[in-house]
């Protein structure tokens, strides 16, 4: 009855009904499956309902054609239209929904006995409409998809049509961005259908493009089916094979190197399905055009590393795929023999790679002879490879000769590997010609050790390589450090027998930390076997100070790395028993009293070492105690991170040290206690760390720095700093004058007389001295007065002081040693304590002290020293000092009277510093440039932090724009005009710009918008007429032409036809010039900016 009922339905009078059926979900109380209705249904009501439903199909389309639906969708907006039209557009999607659902549950039901002609044109028709569909409907479109995919799959007629439409409608979804890896799965899955375009049609050129974007698409290569699919590609047509290469080719420089294997996996299936015609374009077409490329690719090149890896793939491949080897053999012969005969070296040192990668390059169907005689000139070619006057092809052959030997150690004959091993040990490692050469030995070494076989023939050939440990190229010696590591681990040999223990600590006394550290790892186990008793710990201590104590302190700085600090910190302890023990020892015999009981204490530091050391053993002594100073350092943050153990430490040690200061008193054992007692509070050590003042007030004057140096260091770590400012100050009085007390007034005296001492000297106190105690009195002024003082303005009066006598007393020398030829004995001396004061400060506003007015009598005092004759000396201070106030002014409100003027005093000290550089360059050129690369630091910071806040001071930005502008205009004004117009060319480059332009140019150009604020203030000015005249504005072009190499800013096409403009209003002015620089400057001007307007 259900039967009858749908095909009664189907048509266009009953649509309501036919919905009815196709959309009503299933239920128990409607029991109705299109699937089980279309299998039960007899041959010919198929038949009859598959005519209805193509007909009712038919007259839905034509009443409402879906070519007009993108319409209606393009003029929803209108209101009218939607309420008239869109129900019935909803109702036709609805019904070829239906149609849709119907079709897909008969196809199944097709088989060889039914008549399906009505049934195919209604999905030709259903195939005709989805590309029209619009993309709203979605569902409609996966709908009719999902029909053609199951007829391609069925088999049935007119699959080539269906499936070519839906191969092209899946090929653009899986390139799409939201594409999933099932989108290419689906692609796939129906990848035959390729085979149904013809490819020389014009149908197929769509086809062919959206093809080729698949090898771009990571998408496409990472997917194993994507991998399927292109390969299978390959096997389309051969000139399309020709087309993908290209594709990959130009792409390579864009994939990461991750994707190699995946582009050389596609490549290696496409070559094993293909045949004939195909596979001799593929070979000779793509494989051997890597070859070739991987030849005589550059190395610098991006894509050079990339094919060797596609070409390294196939190479592996040839071990375990038939059919491989014979092809390389023969893609290879044409080029490789011939390449690694080439007068290139880069081509031959890449052909050695290749070579060597795909060792041994034969064919499998050669007889023995073949074989043998192939194998021998392959082994030729290694030795020639090691002899290449080239260290580049050498360091390549090395790698080839390790990797060959390691992997066909059984199969080559022992006399080729004793020689070519014997090549590697005993000439190439002393390389005198090629660090690299040597280092590549040493480091292609281990590759060998791999194979266990060679071990006894390394035993014997390695020892005659000891020297290279002392090899002058620290990479080397890194190199054969590692080597002897891979020695101990594989154990190949013991490496002292490789190298000598003398040599060994001999390099680690005295080696850089890359090699030292290595050192220490080969040597740790003997020196340090954690696996042993501890007291084994402190022998092996005493072994190595005994052999080299210079090697022994090196080796413990480095020891935290390769084992816990609970094994550093029982070491420590170990050597205090130790020397407990030998303090002991020394006790009884000078009582003579050896056979009376041990106390308890004297049990604890028993040791086995009493018969090997002595108290009078200073060498040893000092040793041991500097190795538990550096054991402690090293592990001082694990100490810090847990408090029971530090305790323990500085329990045990507060107790032995004050006995450890009455026994050891040689100079050598006092500074590392000293140091030791710094790393434990003063109260666990009471007798030293009271007597440590009194130490220092004894120390005869010039007394050596190490002399109290290490008690100073200690005073500072227990915070007692103040103690050292009092007995520094006591120092200072007692040195510079006899009374106990010193004015301010009286210690600037020193300074003056320092300045006008004939001998740079005044007493003990020198110009060193002086200048270092005046800063820090500078300093600690300011850091005094401003905890103690109840006024902020307070801690700023002593230095203002300061700066008056600065004013009075040593500016005077700067400005008479401006007035003589010479430069003045004293002018060394005031310039180096201006730089003092003004750093001083600089670092006062830096910290946020410093106010308004105080950063105005700093600009003062700058301005009037930057204008003497010898100004320059404190320009990058000063710049410093600039960028201080720039951002300290943040926290000031800019509207003010009195931070206008403090900018305004800003601009100035900025433009006379850059006019004191100009004036130092044309006096003195060398002077002048060593005064650039010294302001080159601060005045890009200043002009940064100027670009930065422009916005709360845009007076100091525009003026600083407008300065850097004019001092770049007039020394290139002033080069152009000096040079003679045979000579006279236009700088188009930075590195052509006179040395101070350059230098302001390098700044401005490292920051995008600095260069757009400058491009804007270089505008006004043309604007406004500041800027006139041919060798002005050529001097202008010069700017804007080396900007446009850098930088791609719209400003520019705006600034180029004013400059223009301007130019051409200079014309007769440049014809009326009496030398012809002026006519060719301007000529060359506007046939520049006329390529850059019309390039």
């Amino acid at each position: 009855m259900k039967r009858e009922a749908f095909l009664q339905v189907v048509s266009k009078e009953s649509i309501e009904d036919f919905l009815h059926y196709t959309q009503n979900p299933k239920n128990t109380f409607d029991p109705f499956d299109l699937n089980e209705l279309l299998q039960e249904l007899p041959r010919k009501q198929k038949e009859v309902l598959w005519e209805r439903l193509t007909q009712l199909l038919t007259e839905t389309l034509m009443e409402n054609p879906v070519e007009t639906w993108q319409r209606i969708e393009d003029n929803e907006s209108n209101n009218d239209m939607e309420v008239e039209i869109v129900p019935e557009m909803k109702q036709t999607v609805a019904v070829i929904q239906g149609v849709t659902a119907v079709v897909t549950a008969s196809i199944p039901a097709v088989d060889e006995t039914v008549n399906y002609k009505a049934l195919l044109e209604c999905v030709f028709i259903l195939n005709g409409i989805l590309p029209a569909l619009p993309e709203s409907e979605k569902i409609l479109q996966g709908a009719i998809q999902r029909v053609c995919e199951m007829w391609w799959e069925k088999g049935l007629e007119g699959k080539e049509q269906l499936g070519k439409t839906l191969f092209v409608i899946l090929l653009r979804k899986s390139l799409n961005k939201a594409a999933t890896g099932a989108d290419i799965v689906r692609l796939w899955n129906l990848h035959q259908t390729l085979l149904c375009f013809d490819y020389d049609s014009e149908e197929s050129n769509e086809v062919k493009d959206l093809l080729l974007q698949c090898f771009m698409s990571v998408k496409h290569i990472k997917k194993e089916e994507g991998r399927r699919f292109l390969s299978f590609l390959f096997s389309w047509d051969v000139n399309f094979i020709k087309m993908i290469h290209g594709t990959v080719k130009n792409q390579l420089q864009f994939f990461p190197r991750s994707l190699m294997e995946y582009i050389s996996e596609v490549y290696f299936r496409a070559w094993k399905k293909v045949s004939g015609e195909f596979l001799e374009i593929l070979e000779h077409n793509c494989i051997q055009d890597f070859m070739h490329h991987g030849i005589h690719l550059s190395r610098s090149s991006s894509v050079h590393s990339k094919v060797r890896e596609m070409l390294s793939y196939f190479h592996k491949q040839s071990k375990v795929r038939q059919g491989i080897e014979e092809m390389l053999y023969r893609l290879y012969q044409p080029i490789l023999w011939r390449a690694l005969k080439a007068r290139n070296s880069e081509v031959r040192s890449n052909a050695a790679f290749l070579f060597v990668d795909a060792f041994p390059v034969r064919d499998p169907s050669f007889n023995t002879e073949e074989m043998d005689n192939e194998i021998q000139k392959q082994f030729e070619e290694l030795f020639s490879l090691l002899e290449d006057p080239h260290p580049v092809v050498r360091s390549t052959g090395i790698l080839g000769v390790t990797q060959i030997t390691s992997k066909y150690w059984e199969m080559i004959p022992p006399t080729i590997l004793a020689d070519l091993l014997k090549k590697l040990t005993g000439e190439l490692a002393c390389d005198i010609t090629s660090a690299d050469v040597r280092c590549s030995v040493f480091k292609c070494l281990p590759i060998i050790l791999e194979n266990k076989l060679s071990h006894p023939l390394l035993e014997q050939l390695l020892p005659a390589v000891k020297c290279s440990l002392h090899d002058n190229s620290e990479k080397v010696r890194v190199a054969f450090v590692d080597m002897l590591l891979k020695i101990k681990a594989t154990k190949a040999a013991k490496f002292w027998k490789i190298c000598p223990m003398e040599h060994l600590l001999t390099r680690l006394e005295v080696d850089s930390r890359p090699v030292s550290r290595r050192l220490v790892n080969l040597l740790f186990n003997s020196f340090f076997p954690v696996n042993q008793p501890e007291d084994v710990w402190c022998e092996r201590c005493v072994t190595l100070i005994q052999m080299n104590s210079a090697a022994a302190r090196k080796f413990y700085q480095y020891a935290y790395e390769y084992t816990a600090p609970t094994n550093i910190a029982k070491l420590m302890l170990t050597i205090r028993r130790c020397l407990n023990a030998c303090i002991q020892k020394a006790m009884k015999e000078s009582l003579h009293d050896s056979d009376d009981d041990d106390d308890e204490s004297e049990k604890e530091n028993t040791s086995v070492l009493n018969n090997v050391l002595s108290i009078n053993d200073v060498a040893s002594m000092a040793s041991l105690l500097e190795i538990t100073v550096i054991l402690w350092r090293s592990i001082h943050k694990a100490l810090d991170h847990n408090e029971d153990a530090k305790d323990y430490a500085i329990k045990k040690f507060a107790s032995v040290l004050p006995e450890y200061f009455k026994v050891f008193k040689d100079e050598r054992c006092m500074t590392p206690l000293v140091i030791l007692a710094s790393f434990m509070p003063p109260a666990a050590i009471p007798t030293f760390s009271c007597s440590v003042i009194s130490r220092l007030r004894n120390i005869d004057n010039g007394a050596d720095q190490s002399k109290y140096s290490t008690l100073i260091d200690c005073m500072c770590r227990w915070g007692q700093v103040g103690h050292i400012m009092e007995l520094a100050c006591d120092w200072l009085s007692d040195t510079l004058t006899p009374r106990k007390s010193i004015k301010t007034s009286e210690r600037r005296e020193v300074l003056g007389s320092i300045l006008k001492a004939n001998d740079g000297g005044s007493g003990r106190c020198n110009q060193a001295t002086g200048l270092r105690a005046f800063s820090l009195f500078c300093r600690l002024s300011i850091h005094l007065q401003n905890k103690f003082s109840e006024e902020a303005e307070d801690c700023l009066s002593l230095l203002k002081e300061t700066g008056a006598w600065i004013e009075s007393q040593v500016v005077p020398f700067i400005l008479a040693s401006d007035q003589e030829d010479g430069i003045s004995k004293y002018s060394n001396v005031s310039e180096l304590i201006i730089q003092a004061y003004l750093t001083v400060c600089k670092d006062v506003i830096m910290v946020g002290l410093g106010n308004l007015t105080f950063q105005a009598h700093l600009l003062d005092m700058a301005l009037s020293v930057i204008q003497t004759e010898r100004g320059g000396f404190c320009a990058p201070v000063v710049l410093y000092a600039l960028k201080e106030i720039i951002e300290a002014s943040l926290t000031q409100n800019t509207e003010t009277d009195e931070v206008a003027n403090l900018f305004h005093a800003v601009q100035t000290v900025f433009q006379k510093v850059l006019e004191c550089v100009a004036r130092t360059l044309k006096k003195q050129q060398e002077e002048g440039i060593q005064l650039i690369h010294s302001i080159q630091m601060p005045l890009g910071e200043f002009i940064h932090a100027v670009q930065c806040w422009h916005s709360s001071c845009s007076a100091v930005h525009q003026g600083v724009l407008s300065t850097l502008l004019a001092a770049m205009v007039a020394e290139i004004n002033n080069v152009l005009q000096e040079a003679s117009s045979e000579k006279v060319t236009i700088p188009k480059t930075i590195s052509d710009l006179p040395p101070l332009s350059s230098s302001l140019m390098a700044i401005i150009m490292k920051s995008v918008n600095i260069v757009r604020s400058f491009l804007n203030e270089l505008m006004e000015c043309i604007l406004s007429e500041e800027i006139e005249g041919v060798f002005s504005l050529t001097a202008i072009v010069c700017i804007v032409i080396i900007i446009k190499g850098k930088h791609k800013t719209s400003l520019l096409k705006d600034i180029a036809p004013a400059i223009q403009r301007k130019l051409i209003t200079c014309k007769d002015a440049a014809a009326e010039e009496s030398s012809s620089t002026g006519r060719i400057l301007y000529e060359s001007s506007l046939k520049i900016l006329d390529e850059f307007l019309n390039p």
